[in-house]
Formats: structure tokens, sequence, C-alpha cells
């Protein structure tokens, strides 16, 4: 089973890739598979360490059942056990969660990306419940925290993970919510349980703190600004590091898109063309010109940040293989 060690490195934050009738509100069956299966390749080729799905990025809320279960196993197909893969199975309903879990242990993936059931805020000792009795249902499959205060409405407390540690199958948690001070807590309580990994500009400071890697949305515009800033902080080289945190804050416009923005996170990567992500599913209105001429921005400013770094990133790598 996939443990906390392999937890590790840039995870990419997945789209779920559609079809380009997926906007409309009649629409059922848009995963658009053949590009789901290419882009995962491509990502894992360049050099990405994990690959998680169904997120609030891969519009967890946003699938059909059978659309939910198309994804996943074109998912579990693509990666091949190359780095681990965690399927999300976040939903509102918890026996809806079960149902997932379950079809995710038939079909081989390695573990869960799964969030609290989100429809009510949770008490502390609902969210300690919770995990524990799934991680007890499914002792096979390895399970990634996902922690999201705003999306959730609940913000997990330090107190819980003094359970949640205790769990051998509870190996990671996605986060980007804690101040370095309640980081340096978190760490003290999980050890190398969990492995924490923080939203892509916190790589820089928080891997000297104790976080294993960091999530990315952007590395789907191509990994390589992401990718060199883990090579960076890997070998300690702290100034250079603080210099990309600087340049993926400026490229990306903000730290992370607020609830009432992620709707619209698809599109600097529908515009980019490092994949085939396709347009985000049923939006109701037309994005603005204001949010397109944004998304072409944040775009064009990664693509930019991927020709400064792409030959480091590359050059890095076959040096290790030289080496070895």
């Amino acid at each position: 089973m996939v443990t906390a060690k392999d937890v590790q490195g840039v995870m990419a934050m997945m789209p779920a890739f559609s079809t380009k009738d997926a906007s409309e509100l009649n629409s059922v069956d848009t995963i658009d598979v053949d590009s789901l299966k290419s882009g995962i390749d491509r990502i894992i080729r360049d050099g990405v360490d994990a690959i998680t799905t169904t997120g609030s990025f891969g519009e967890c809320y946003n699938l059909l059942a059978n659309e939910y279960k198309v994804l996943a196993v074109a998912t579990v197909e693509a990666v091949k056990k190359r780095i681990p893969c965690f399927i999300g199975s976040t939903s509102p309903n918890p026996r809806e969660v079960v149902q997932r879990l379950r079809f995710l242990e038939e079909i081989g993936a390695d573990g869960t990306l799964l969030g609290v059931p989100y429809y009510d805020t949770q008490t502390p000792e609902y969210i300690a419940d919770f995990y524990c009795q799934i991680a007890e249902m499914f002792p096979k499959l390895a399970i990634l925290i996902y922690h999201n205060p705003v999306n959730h409405k609940v913000k997990i407390p330090l107190s819980v993970f003094h359970r949640l540690a205790k769990i051998p199958n509870i190996i990671g948690m996605k986060d980007s919510h804690r101040d370095t001070r309640e980081f340096v807590r978190l760490q003290e309580i999980v050890g190398d349980k969990i492995s924490v990994m923080t939203q892509q500009a916190q790589l820089y400071p928080y891997y000297k703190l104790g976080a294993t890697g960091c999530w990315s949305i952007d590395a789907w515009m191509g990994p390589w600004p992401v990718l060199h800033l883990r090579n960076l902080v890997r070998v300690g080289k702290d100034v250079e590091a603080v210099q990309v945190v600087a340049d993926l804050i400026g490229a990306a416009g903000g730290d992370r898109p607020t609830a009432g923005e992620m709707v619209s996170s698809k599109l600097p990567v529908e515009l980019a063309g490092y994949v085939n992500a396709g347009p985000t599913r049923t939006p109701v209105s037309p994005f603005s010109q204001a949010t397109i001429d944004r998304a072409k921005k944040k775009a064009e400013s990664w693509q930019k940040l991927c020709d400064k770094y792409k030959p480091v990133v590359e050059k890095a790598r076959s040096d290790i293989k030289a080496a070895s």
C-alpha cells in the first residue's frame, strides 16, 4: 500500500478532463478519456510525483455517477502504478463516500482524497469518527485527508490529529490553511505518520518546517516552475526558492482562487494548451470578458515561467540519469 513516505514532491491536482459540450446543462458522459490519458502520461513523464483527482478543481461536485466511474477507471489505467494516484471521493453524503470507495477498491486505486461530508458543519468529534470509521472499513486504501475549510465549512483542529495519526492507512493531507506556528504544532503531532502537502506557493518555507511537498493546480499549464521549486527546497537553496515562490505568486495573480473563483480556475489550463483539459462543466452563465482576459494573462505568464525553468529542470534530470 502507498505509505506516508510516498506522499512527497509535487502532487498534480487533476482537472476532470471534459468534452466540448460539457458546459451545457443537459450534457452527459462528458469525460474526455483520450485527453485525460494523454494528459496524465505527459505530466508523469515530465516529472510530477503524484496524481490526485476530483477535488474542487477536479469538479467532484459536478460529475454524474457514471462520469465519476469513467474518470476513476481511466485515471487508474493511465497512471499504471508509476506514481501514487489518489481518486477523490468527497461527498456531502457519507453513504455515497462508502459506495465510491468500494468502487475504488474494485478498480485498484492506490488511495483516495477524502474531505468531510460538507452539507452541515461538522464537530471535531464527528470529523475524527468519520475518518477513523472509513479507514477501518477500507484498510487497503491509503487515505489522503482533503482539508478545505472554505468549501467544507470547517477547519480541522489540531486536536483531531492525535487520533488520526494513529490510523495506519491515513497517510497524508492536502492542506494550505495554517500559519507557520500552527503548522509546527501539527508536525509535532503527526510526525512521519501523515505527510502534509501544502499549496505550491507555501512549499518554501513550509518544507523546512516538515511539509513533504506541495499540491498544484497550475502544474497542468506545465509543471516545470513547481518542479524547479521542489528541487531547490530539497537541496536547501533558500534564496533561489524564495524567488521562485515570488514568480509563482506573480504568475498566478495571488495565492489561490477563492470559492467564488474556483469555477473559472480551469480556464487558464484550458488556454495554456499543455493538456487538453476541456471546458468547465455547466458554468450556467458565460464567463465575463474580464474573467477571460485574466485567464489569458495567467496562462501567458505561466508559459513564460515554463520557458524559463524547463531547461533547468530537464538538465537536472539529465544529470541525475547520467550519474546513475
